[in-house]
C-alpha cells in the first residue's frame, strides 16, 4: 500500500505543476495502473481522487474514452463511476451507464430523473435493472426508453411500474408485444394488456404465449359436463333463488351488503345469481370464480365491485373447501385484494364481458346489464 500512496503521491504532484499534456499521461497511466492492479478500498479511494482530479480537467473525447475504461473495471473508484455518470455529454456517461456494475442504484435513479432520454436509454440497457429505476424509466422514457426496458429481460417492474406499461402500451403495438411476452408479467396484467390491444398483436401472443392464453380462456369458458356446480341450476332451489335476486336487483335492492349476508349464510345460488347481475358476467363464470383453488378472480371481481375486504373475505369462505381457510392464505388473499387496484380489476372485468356477452343476454334478467360500479 506504500507504493501505490508514495506513487499517487508523485502523480498528484505532477497535475499541480503539470501541463495539460503531463496531466493527460498522468491520467492515462494511473488509470492503466488500476484498472491491470489490485488493491485494497483505501488505495482504490486514492485513485479515485487522482483520477477524479484529472478528469475534471480534460476534453469530452478524453472523458469519454475515461469512460469506456472505467465501465468495464469491476473496481473503479466510485466518485469516478458517479462523475462520469452524471455527464451531461452521453457519450461520457452512456457507457458506465449501460456497462459498469459499481454504479448504484441510486445513481441511476438521480439520472434517469434528471438527464435526457438519450441516458435513459443507456440505463434501459443494463444487464440488470431494479424497480425503483424503472419506475422512472416508465414514467419519463420516450418511446424509444419505454420498448427498449420492456424487451429487457433482467429489468424488475413494480405493480404501478407495470400498469403504467399497460397505459402506455395502449395504441402501440410494439410495446404491447414486447410487454405481453414477459415471463414476469402477473396474470391480471397479461389480461388487462390484451383487452386493449390489437387484434394483431392478440393472435400473435396467441401463438408466443399459449399457456397465458389458455388460462385466461379456461375462466371464461362455460363449465360443461364434470364442472358442473354440485348446486346445479337445474335444482328447483336455483330457480327459486333466481327469481328472488333478480327482482330484488330490478328494484334496485341488490347490493354489497345483500351480497354479504347472502354469503354469511353459505346461500351459494344467490350469491352467484347476485354477483353475475352486478358484474354483466354469466352465472357459469361466477361460480367458476368462487370455486376456483386460485383465489384471483373472486378478488379481481370483489376490487372492480368496489367490495370491502370483509365481504370479500365471506366470498373466500363460501367458495373454499368446508368453508375454511388457513391464517397464512387469508393473510395472502388480503395483500393480493389490498394491491389491486380499482381501475385496473374493472379494466380485466370488462375484458371478460366482451369475451362473454357477444353470446347473448344474461339468461337471469333477459337482458345485458351494465357493470354495477359503487
Amino acid at each position: 500500500m506504500d507504493g501505490a500512496k508514495t506513487l499517487l503521491q508523485d502523480l498528484d504532484d505532477a497535475i499541480a505543476r503539470g501541463t495539460d499534456e503531463s496531466r493527460a499521461k498522468a491520467l492515462w497511466h494511473a488509470t492503466d495502473l488500476l484498472i491491470t492492479g489490485r488493491y485494497v478500498d483505501d488505495e482504490i479511494s486514492m485513485f479515485g481522487e487522482v483520477i477524479g482530479r484529472l478528469a475534471d480537467e480534460i476534453e469530452v473525447a478524453a472523458r469519454a474514452q475515461l469512460s469506456e475504461l472505467m465501465a468495464g473495471c469491476d473496481h473503479a473508484p466510485l466518485n469516478v463511476i458517479e462523475k462520469l455518470a452524471l455527464d451531461d455529454e452521453i457519450a461520457v456517461a452512456g457507457p458506465v451507464l449501460r456497462d459498469s456494475v459499481r454504479i448504484g442504484e441510486k445513481v441511476l435513479v438521480e439520472s434517469a430523473m434528471t438527464k435526457g432520454q438519450a441516458h435513459l436509454l443507456a440505463i434501459s440497457q443494463r444487464e440488470t435493472i431494479g424497480e425503483a429505476v424503472t419506475d422512472v424509466l416508465v414514467k419519463r422514457g420516450n418511446q424509444e426508453v419505454v420498448t427498449s426496458v420492456a424487451r429487457n429481460e433482467g429489468a424488475r417492474f413494480s405493480g404501478s411500474g407495470l400498469l403504467h406499461m399497460v397505459r402506455r402500451a395502449e395504441g402501440d403495438s410494439i410495446l404491447a408485444e414486447q410487454l405481453g411476452l414477459r415471463k414476469d408479467v402477473p396474470r391480471h396484467v397479461f389480461q388487462q394488456l390484451i383487452s386493449k390491444a390489437s387484434e394483431d398483436v392478440r393472435r400473435r401472443l396467441e401463438t408466443e404465449r399459449p399457456e397465458m392464453m389458455s388460462q385466461i380462456q379456461s375462466s371464461v369458458t362455460e363449465v360443461t359436463g364434470d364442472l358442473q356446480s354440485k348446486f346445479g341450476p337445474s335444482s328447483r332451489s336455483y330457480f327459486v333463488a333466481k327469481r328472488v335476486v333478480t327482482t330484488q336487483y330490478r328494484q334496485g335492492n341488490l347490493n354489497q351488503v345483500s351480497i354479504s349476508n347472502y354469503a354469511r349464510q353459505h346461500r351459494f345460488d344467490e350469491v352467484q345469481i347476485g354477483l353475475s347481475l352486478l358484474s354483466s358476467l354469466p352465472v357459469d363464470v361466477i361460480e367458476r370464480a368462487l370455486m376456483d383453488r386460485n383465489r384471483e378472480m373472486i378478488l379481481v371481481l370483489c376490487k372492480a365491485l368496489d367490495f370491502s375486504w370483509d365481504t370479500t373475505m365471506s366470498l373466500l369462505f363460501l367458495g373454499a373447501k368446508d368453508h375454511l381457510i388457513t391464517a397464512r392464505e387469508l393473510h395472502d388473499n388480503e395483500r393480493d385484494f389490498s394491491r389491486l387496484k380499482i381501475e385496473t380489476s374493472r379494466s380485466i372485468l370488462k375484458f371478460y364481458q366482451s369475451r362473454k356477452n357477444s353470446a347473448g343476454a344474461d339468461p337471469a334478467t333477459g337482458r345485458q346489464p351494465e357493470l354495477q360500479v359503487h
